[in-house]
């Protein structure tokens, strides 16, 4: 473990289950990291209009409610000079409430959802669950974008009892469709108190689509009335909070590490390294791209196969007269996703030379299949880096006869032509409801992305022919 005190560590680490906590979804992580950003002294820019931007300052702008960049001009930023890129993503995989989603049987009152990403399912069953996400809003002749997280549980999908499905303990199978429907009411309790609380004011159409248990719950936390509830994309949430444990408080244990660590810690390095005159000697433009829907596949507006890190980074150029291409040449993406942590009862699914560890530092992944970004030269960038401040690194790649997960990483180096690695803290039970990482974890991302930052033009510059 690096020379980081255990103070700064549990410090870094209860900051990221804060910000977890705070981010059921990804508009809420938007939102959250566009106060952070504020605070710091970041100007929010909008796509719909022209931008004017000067060496010294720092920006940032959305997309979707559900995306975001925010970036740093070094005060000796100079046409041609390069863009030091942190990518990570908002989304995790979660179900998610149909457009139509009122269901019925044995005189419950359930709600249809569809599976978003390869979550592990089965996790889900037996969970106190609530809904967050965003709805538009009638007010007066405008519609408003509001955030709505019901703080209570109101959901849950309930197993089976072990004596109608005897085998569950060697094998449990469910159908996504049918057997993944929570419960949200009974009808005996879903009775109106009175005739007047009968005739709401939904019409006929919105009635059918949902049920009026889960529009009031809305309403309420939107304070807004059901006819001016427009519409709404929701996502199931575990209501148990994120947490340090561990009988040594080395774990964090917490729903969507993969991927809002990253994206905690890729934000809170640059926050870190552009207060005061923290820009003052830099060349490049410090970048942050948290994008949406890596979960399922990126290709969305809001996701990394879109137009959209192209049309801002060019964006930049044209502000600045600098050349794209050149730019691209003189540039490097870091791409910031969880790795898989070797598991201590299936130690035999890593490859005996590549075991990632808790505390063992950030894990630089590889792939010959290019599942991963990460080449020789990227990868010796970020071990110049991880030297000089202090923070170590391990490597990964997986076995030959296993399958490899991908990242943003791929679709960028790719879609750009940028220098990429791909690296991430080791974590467990990844894609589960209740995932695990280490809390030293936190703070040697932090460290590393911040030198990243600090250090990669000096870097780049010694790195001959690459």
């Amino acid at each position: 473990m690096s020379a980081i005190s255990r103070e700064k560590i549990l410090s870094s680490a209860q900051s990221l289950v804060e910000f977890v906590n705070r981010c059921p979804s990804p508009y809420h992580v938007v939102h959250t990291c566009r106060k952070m950003l504020k605070d710091a002294g970041f100007v929010e820019l909008s796509e719909k209009s022209s931008w004017d931007l000067n060496r010294g300052k720092k920006y940032f702008c959305t997309k979707n409610q559900s995306m975001l960049v925010a970036f740093a001009v070094g005060e000796k930023y100079e046409a041609g000079n390069g863009f030091s890129i942190i990518g990570a993503h908002t989304d995790s995989p979660c179900l998610k409430v149909k457009p139509v989603s009122k269901k019925e049987s044995c005189k419950f009152l359930q709600v249809g959802v569809q599976c978003y990403g390869g979550g592990i399912w089965n996790t889900w069953f037996d969970r106190d669950l609530t809904v967050a996400g965003r709805a538009i809003v009638k007010c007066g002749d405008k519609y408003e974008h509001r955030l709505v997280n019901v703080s209570k549980p109101i959901l849950r999908i309930p197993h089976l009892c072990i004596h109608l499905q005897r085998e569950m303990n060697d094998k449990f199978v469910f159908n996504k469709e049918t057997h993944l429907l929570p419960i949200l009411a009974t009808e005996e309790f879903n009775q109106p108190a009175n005739e007047s609380d009968s005739k709401k004011k939904e019409s006929p159409e919105e009635e059918d689509k949902h049920h009026s248990a889960l529009i009031d719950l809305l309403c309420n936390e939107l304070c807004c009335k059901p006819g001016d509830l427009l519409d709404f994309e929701l996502a199931l949430a575990d209501t148990q909070p994120a947490t340090v444990g561990g009988a040594h408080d080395e774990f964090i244990f917490a729903p969507r590490l993969d991927n809002l660590f990253n994206t905690y810690c890729a934000l809170q390095a640059l926050i870190n390294c552009t207060h005061a005159d923290g820009l003052s000697n830099e060349k490049n433009v410090r970048f942050v791209s948290l994008f949406d829907n890596e979960e399922v596949g990126s290709e969305s507006a809001q996701g990394a196969c879109s137009l959209l890190t192209e049309s801002i980074i060019r964006r930049i150029c044209q502000n600045f007269e600098s050349n794209f291409e050149q730019v691209i040449a003189n540039s490097y993406l870091l791409s910031a996703d969880q790795a898989h942590a070797v598991h201590p009862n299936y130690a035999e699914k890593h490859e005996n030379s590549h075991k990632p560890r808790f505390h063992g530092g950030p894990v630089l992944k590889f792939n010959a299949n290019q599942r991963y970004a990460t080449t020789a030269v990227t990868a010796s960038i970020m071990r110049i880096i991880a030297a000089d401040c202090g923070v170590p690194l391990q490597d990964v790649v997986v076995r030959n006869d296993s399958a490899c997960g991908s990242t943003i990483g791929p679709i960028l180096s790719a879609r750009l032509g940028i220098r990429t690695a791909d690296i991430g803290g080791p974590q467990l039970s990844m894609h589960s409801i209740r995932e695990t990482c280490c809390t030293s974890s936190v703070e040697q991302s932090i460290v590393l992305f911040g030198a990243f930052f600090q250090k990669f033009p000096l870097v780049d510059a010694s790195i001959m022919n690459a």
